[in-house]
């Protein structure tokens, strides 16, 4: 079976006909839904845009949209599927929730072993942000859990839901708090899938005006979170000098959260069940040497756990450096700090705690970039040499990153799948950059039920999973980033694609150099493609030690550019 044809359908079963028929509230699968996590599978999340369902679909030309915090703007577009983005144009923040749906694939034959739809009564995510819906396993005594982030009790075809508060009244400045009033605000949760195809949900306070992006279950029972917050005009550390409750500042970044995992995103959330890991980085790489702002420096996608340590990456927004972060026990940086070429450690050493996340340290890992996504080269482009979204171990010494390839000019070089080697003197090294039948391609003849949607370019990719292979070889899952013209290119149709590697390689020579990926799913009109996670044998080390990494893992609605752009970029 076509492996691309058979989830398109999948995918079109769970969706209907028609938006009544798109929102059932159950499961539907094509195997006992019961196993879902079915060894040897690869999971997908992906989302449908559902224009006809909540406000978006009374939006037409002139409906009032977020703007700043004293007023609002006239949308420019209805809710057609290939106009509606252009609204970002005139509202920062603009964007539309929609379903979340899980499908479980053989990666061999391409047959479609289960599917999910995720209750939306629950959690919807942001169908345009990018790094959203990244997928990870972890493993405890329970048994299996598919960890990914969402929005709680939003509904579907809701506007702006990516920039609102995460608790009612939470950032007065908020441009969509101005728009939809102090109420509207919707807990970032964290959604755990078992064994036996049951849904349990974690509500927290973080993230507010920006989005989660990603989740994993670490080896220590906790949960690990990135995202990005503060769509206003928080400029300070601190509720007490900025006015937002809970600080938007300080819920942020990478989080250590507590379990919850209630029936309901509805259960009340206990004081002190998250914290931030370092809440006041902060580099002195603003505006002629500025700090930046706070909060944004942290602004965080993908994230893994390998060997009892976390590592993530910040690969979007205006502010700081975009790089492979990890976490250890040492003193942590002063405020306007600079980080500097190879200096930081070769890895990780710590999983912190809700109760000591505030006194660990976040630091670059040795040998990754640490020039600023704010200056610009000769040609005037900025964003950072580099874009990285997700991560893959496939041992202690090599290290794949997708690169989203949005930053400046030199990011072209770097934009696909990296492959990082750890050297003797303990510094990362980047030994090639995969490419193969992904950079480049277009997608065209994209026609579906409004129009055609304009032609889609592969320029990156995103969220990773993996597998190591008894022969040497890894298999790689990544979803790709596009470019278009559309009004914001989070909504494209992208695709899902497959690359093997040899491990051992380190030039892109002989075999390796003819190495190039294939496609296992898309493009499919009105549909995105976010996570990937790979479900490994339950006598085996999960992923060797680490989880996948949608996603950004993971990994949108994703960086800051300036206030209130939280779109996944």
């Amino acid at each position: 079976m076509n492996v691309r044809s058979s989830i398109a359908s999948a995918i079109s079963l769970l969706v209907g006909s028609g938006a009544a028929a798109a929102f059932v509230h159950v499961s539907t699968a094509v195997a006992d839904d019961s196993f879902f996590l079915r060894p040897g599978s690869l999971i997908i999340s992906s989302s449908n845009y559902e224009g006809g369902i909540g406000a978006v679909a009374s939006l037409v030309v002139g409906t009032p949209l977020a703007n700043t915090n004293t007023a609002t703007i006239a949308a420019v577009s209805d809710n057609n599927y290939v106009t509606v983005w252009n609204n970002d144009t005139v509202d920062a923040s603009f964007g539309v929730t929609s379903p979340i749906f899980l499908t479980a694939v053989d990666p061999n034959s391409g047959r479609v072993l289960n599917r999910l739809s995720v209750p939306t009564s629950q959690v919807v995510t942001s169908f345009s942000s990018k790094s959203e819906l990244a997928l990870h396993l972890g493993h405890d005594e329970r048994g299996n859990h598919l960890v990914f982030v969402g929005y709680a009790n939003a509904g579907v075809g809701a506007l702006d839901v990516s920039n609102s508060d995460a608790v009612a009244g939470q950032d007065p400045t908020n441009p969509v708090s101005f728009a939809f009033g102090s109420n509207y605000a919707f807990h970032r949760t964290i959604v755990s899938l078992d064994d036996d195809a049951r849904f349990s949900y974690t509500p927290t306070i973080n993230y507010g005006g920006n989005n989660g992006r990603a989740a994993l279950m670490g080896s220590n029972g906790l949960y690990y979170t990135v995202g990005n917050a503060n769509n206003g005009n928080a400029a300070t550390f601190g509720s007490a000098s900025n006015d937002t409750t809970p600080d938007v500042t300080e819920t942020t970044g990478l989080e250590a959260v507590n379990q919850i995992n209630a029936r309901s995103p509805t259960v009340t959330i206990p004081s002190g069940n998250s914290a931030e890991v370092n809440p006041l980085l902060q580099f002195g790489l603003g505006k002629k040497g500025a700090d930046d702002k706070p909060g944004k420096d942290d602004n965080f996608r993908g994230i893994t756990e390998f060997n009892g340590a976390l590592y993530f990456t910040k690969g979007s927004g205006s502010n700081g450096v975009q790089t492979v972060y990890t976490v250890v026990n040492t003193p942590q940086s002063p405020a306007g700090f600079v980080p500097a070429p190879n200096t930081g450690p070769a890895a990780g050493n710590v999983l912190p705690t809700v109760a000591n996340a505030g006194q660990q340290a976040v630091v670059i890992l040795n040998g990754f970039p640490t020039d600023s996504a704010r200056a610009s080269l000769a040609d005037g482009t900025s964003g950072g040499d580099f874009t990285p979204f997700a991560m893959f171990f496939a041992n202690d010494h090599t290290l794949y990153v997708t690169d989203e390839g949005t930053g400046n000019s030199a990011d072209a070089a770097h934009a696909g799948l990296e492959k990082w080697i750890l050297g003797s003197n303990g510094t990362w090294t980047l030994a090639y950059t995969l490419t193969g039948g992904l950079i480049g391609k277009v997608d065209s003849n994209l026609v579906g039920f409004d129009g055609p949607y304009p032609d889609v370019t592969t320029i990156g990719l995103r969220n990773l999973t993996g597998l190591v292979n008894r022969d040497g070889t890894v298999t790689l899952w990544a979803a790709t980033s596009t470019n278009s013209t559309s009004g914001d290119t989070g909504a494209d149709p992208n695709r899902v694609v497959e690359i093997t590697d040899e491990v051992a390689a380190t030039t892109l020579t002989g075999k390796v150099a003819k190495e190039t990926f294939r496609t296992i799913e898309g493009p499919t009109y009105g549909t995105v493609y976010r996570g990937v996670a790979y479900v490994v044998a339950g006598d085996q080390d999960r992923d060797h030690g680490h989880d996948d990494h949608g996603n950004g893992n993971g990994n949108g609605h994703d960086d800051d550019y300036g206030n209130g752009h939280g779109h996944g970029w």
